[in-house]
């Protein structure tokens, strides 16, 4: 246990570094507060060098619950209600877990893990997803999970920051050791990811692969994650008649896509509705997800300097748990000793 000493006031400076979702949820908290804030940003508005750029945006703490610790469902339950709180136009559609008859075991065993959902039999589809019509016997449909489109809400993020008196700083990198110095009286987070490996030197990077295809012959409201014991993967709908397609996890600090990786990415697609067979690419990337040993996030305390960093997977399911939880500690002195950690 241990106790925050400091007494935040409305003009108390508050610099966040990082202004990918995680820092991005940080300064949009904190300006509300009333604080001070500014979020400082390496890269330009564009954000193309952040993890987020490459994210999914899926906000599923139920499914998540299949292969997640308990913590993260918890948070994820908590971030949808401040998604709706701060961004009332977020989707939530819900999302539909599917698979094949060859793949029936996996279906079931998904069912048992996870809470939140009811069974779609095969002559409902048409009323979920007619583009899936007759394409699977049964669905699970997990009805208040939603998702964002990552490129589009994070701008809205930061136009929302300014709206509460913030400020940003594109093409600013300074060390959080830097900013603490100027800031005798504030804070100073750092969000940096990967980059605070400075800092928190048992930080890893996990790559995740995706890729963008565009097609008008398929519409989908939510997004679809299919179940396959090689090539397990989610399809997101995006503006523009265009589809997220993702699934990779691997344990690799690179940035590049593989063969094998692509293809399985669109075998998998191809399965779900043989119209991805004849759909554009418009794009092929990857991000590397800041992941601590557990794959568990962490708000790690040194007196003036909070590290808000280990989302992995579940940045944008996450981080508005994240930040109303450091706020929580500042203004209030509370305490989260399952994801707090104080030097």
């Amino acid at each position: 246990m241990f106790q925050n000493t400091r007494k935040m006031r409305g003009d108390s400076p508050i610099a966040v570094i990082g202004a990918g979702i995680a820092g991005a949820w940080q300064a949009l908290l904190f300006a509300k507060a009333g604080c001070t804030v500014t979020l400082h940003e390496r890269g330009d508005d564009a954000m193309t060098q952040a993890t987020s750029h490459w994210a999914g945006g899926m906000l599923a703490p139920w499914c998540e619950a299949e292969v997640s610790e308990p913590l993260i469902t918890r948070l994820g339950l908590r971030s949808l209600a401040l998604w709706r709180e701060h961004v009332p136009d977020t989707p939530f559609n819900g999302s539909l877990v599917v698979a094949h008859p060859r793949d029936r075991s996996d279906f079931e065993r998904f069912a048992r893990m996870t809470s939140g959902h009811r069974r779609i039999q095969a002559d409902d589809m048409s009323g979920f997803e007619p583009s899936l019509d007759g394409r699977f016997h049964e669905a699970l449909f997990f009805p208040d999970e939603g998702h964002v489109e990552p490129r589009r809400v994070l701008p809205e993020l930061h136009t929302r920051i300014r709206a509460a008196g913030g400020r940003i700083e594109f093409g600013s990198a300074p060390e959080p050791a830097d900013i603490e110095g100027l800031l005798s009286e504030g804070l100073a987070i750092d969000c940096r990811g990967l980059a605070a490996r400075d800092a928190l030197p048992d930080l890893r990077g996990v790559k995740g692969e995706m890729v963008i295809v565009e097609t008008g012959e398929i519409a989908l409201s939510r997004p679809v994650r299919l179940l396959h014991p090689r090539w397990p993967l989610y399809i997101i709908p995006r503006e523009g008649n265009r589809f997220m397609i993702g699934a990779t996890s691997i344990e690799r600090e690179d940035d590049g896509v593989s063969v094998r990786s692509a293809l399985e990415l669109l075998s998998a697609a191809y399965a779900v509705h043989p119209a991805f067979g004849e759909a554009r690419i418009v794009e092929i990337g990857s991000g590397l997800r800041p992941a601590f040993p557990d794959n568990l996030p962490r708000i790690a305390i040194d007196k003036d300097r909070i590290a808000v960093n280990g989302l992995y997977r579940h940045g944008f399911l996450l981080a508005p748990a994240l930040a109303e939880l450091t706020l929580g500690y500042v203004a209030r002195g509370e305490i989260d000793n399952e994801v707090m950690q104080c030097e």
